[in-house]
């Protein structure tokens, strides 16, 4: 590794053990990158630097940034860092907020100041943002003003939080009080390719959530890899989309794509599909980033708006439905670009432009990563066979301190947790997940943590949460609730239980049906088969469609 930049060290101190780290390949030309080198100059800086500064940058229903008002943001943002919070190269500094140019700008800040990012999603409760800040030993905290409620109450779970900094509050402390104070030029400190300037968390698939490590060249790599050889977009292109920036998916096609070819995007903060038909006719965006749910749900609202200005639609968060695919493509001409990615990964790994694409089929390795399917033991498997997905490329998995390295990391490979299929020609076939991760609506919710948090109500005395079928987001969320002697099952009960989730936890992981049991079925040793709930959960389905035929 090049000599770091950092003054504060965790990150990279905290870095897997080398010899756990996935074969890294820089195959291609467009993935040669130079030891030293911050990402936010790539971003941002260079077309400032080659007099395009007055482009359109970032768009919002509020606000509108060009390259150079961004950076002018960006910089005062980085001078507050440095010069009112005692910041220093490598610290950790927490963002909370919806998608927006604030948070755009200070995402950015973070990248170009030297320091590490980690964003959190703007519906996660106290314990679940306290948890990141524990874990990252965050001392420095941006954050929204309306999300300050669970804000405050996590900070009282983080020893380590020193400053947390509202932004829109019209306060003195606010930070558009402190940037006006401070200077608009900032010198991007001199990072190493290989620094961390990133830590996504992910949902937590087995207990707690594993904090994926990239560095600046990982935030170009994602671009220069699937973006320019797969998505291909133009400078005039206008993008839009609906995942928050926390989710790498978002972070990538609604922010770094564009911004690496000189492009504008689009920042919704509410981005639903009744949101978004009306933000693509008025914004008049090129390019789409959803997910499959969002596409299904809007076939039936697209008359009354005008969507011509669209060219490419991405989906991604959940399996394309061979079905959704054709229905898109017969209501407006377009072939969604299917594609799956991780946030260990930080983005797509495998996928097909637009020409190549195999309705029903995830695509095909991104240029300059490789992909095959593997037995239990790691043996590769022959086209046509069922096994585990591994992948390898310009990134990787590198968990923040955490013994759970060594399982997605197998032999150089990372070992994604998917199950695949790869015909004759490459192609590989999602086929279900191999872990305990519900994938609903393109939001992944770990069934262990709902168990947690329903497990609080005074009413439950065991659970077991999975996946069931779902025609309109693919999947929900379904608890199985065996109840305390003298409850009542009943509908008063199971909505009693659903608004205690969402209170317990992020609102979108609540569970959709709630069915009480006398028992669930386990182990000799006591554990939850969730195999088992999953199979009842699909005869229920398949049952429930046979009474209907």
């Amino acid at each position: 590794m090049a000599d770091t930049a950092h003054v504060d060290t965790f990150a990279r101190d905290n870095l897997p053990p080398r010899d756990q780290w996935p074969d890294f390949r820089f195959s291609r030309p467009e993935l040669q990158y130079p030891e030293r080198l911050n990402c936010a100059v790539a971003f941002l800086d260079r077309w400032v630097d080659e007099g395009r500064g007055d482009e359109p940058c970032l768009i919002s229903p509020t606000e509108s940034l060009t390259y150079r008002a961004l950076q002018e943001r960006v910089n005062r943002i980085c001078n507050v860092l440095v010069h009112k919070l005692g910041f220093v190269t490598g610290n950790r500094v927490l963002l909370r907020s919806a998608n927006n140019p604030m948070m755009v700008a200070a995402y950015l800040a973070v990248l170009k100041a030297g320091g590490v990012v980690v964003a959190t999603m703007p519906l996660l409760r106290a314990k679940e943002i306290a948890y990141p800040l524990r874990k990252a030993k965050i001392t420095i905290a941006f954050c929204d003003h309306r999300l300050a409620d669970e804000m405050e109450r996590a900070r009282a779970m983080a020893p380590d939080l020193q400053h947390v900094v509202y932004w829109g509050s019209g306060q003195s402390d606010s930070l558009e009080a402190l940037m006006a104070e401070v200077s608009p030029d900032f010198e991007a400190v001199d990072t190493a390719a290989d620094d961390v300037c990133l830590i996504g968390f992910t949902s937590g698939t087995t207990g707690e959530p594993k904090g994926t490590m990239h560095f600046h060249r990982d935030m170009l790599a994602i671009c220069d890899g699937y973006a320019r050889n797969v998505l291909r977009p133009e400078a005039n292109d206008r993008f839009i989309g609906s995942p928050p920036l926390a989710f790498t998916f978002g972070l990538g096609g609604i922010v770094l794509f564009p911004m690496r070819v000189g492009a504008s995007t689009v920042l919704l903060e509410k981005a639903g599909p009744d949101d978004l038909l009306p933000a693509i006719m008025q914004y008049r965006a090129t390019i789409c980033f959803t997910a499959p749910t969002a596409y299904r749900a809007m076939l039936s609202k697209l008359e009354g708006y005008d969507i011509s200005s669209l060219r490419k639609c991405v989906s991604a968060g959940e399996p394309l439905p061979k079905g959704t695919f054709e229905a898109w493509k017969a209501a407006t001409n377009i072939r969604l670009m299917d594609g799956i990615g991780a946030t260990e990964m930080l983005h797509i790994f495998i996928a097909a432009t637009e020409d190549e694409i195999r309705p029903g089929a995830t695509g095909r390795p991104v240029p300059g990563y490789e992909a095959k399917v593997v037995d239990d033991e790691g043996r590769d498997l022959p086209p046509g066979s069922i096994g585990r997905l591994a992948v390898r490329g310009p990134t990787g998995c590198r968990y923040l301190a955490d013994e759970r390295q060594g399982k997605y990391v197998q032999d150089g490979w990372n070992v994604t947790g998917d199950t695949y299929l790869m015909d004759d020609d490459g192609y590989f076939w999602y086929q279900a997940r191999s872990d305990d991760m519900i994938i609903s609506a393109g939001y992944n919710i770990a069934g262990p943590e709902v168990e947690a948090a329903l497990l609080t109500h005074p009413a439950v005395a065991e659970c077991g949460v999975v996946g069931a079928p779902d025609d309109g987001r693919g999947t929900v969320v379904k608890a199985y609730v065996v109840l305390r002697p003298g409850q009542t099952p009943g509908p008063d009960l199971t909505k009693a239980l659903q608004d205690h989730v969402k209170a317990e936890i992020a609102p979108y992981k609540y569970p959709r049906l709630i069915e009480f049991v006398d028992a669930l079925p386990r182990t000799q040793t006591g554990k939850l088969q969730r195999f088992a709930l999953r199979q009842i959960a699909q005869e229920a389905d398949d049952h429930q469609e046979a009474m209907s035929a």
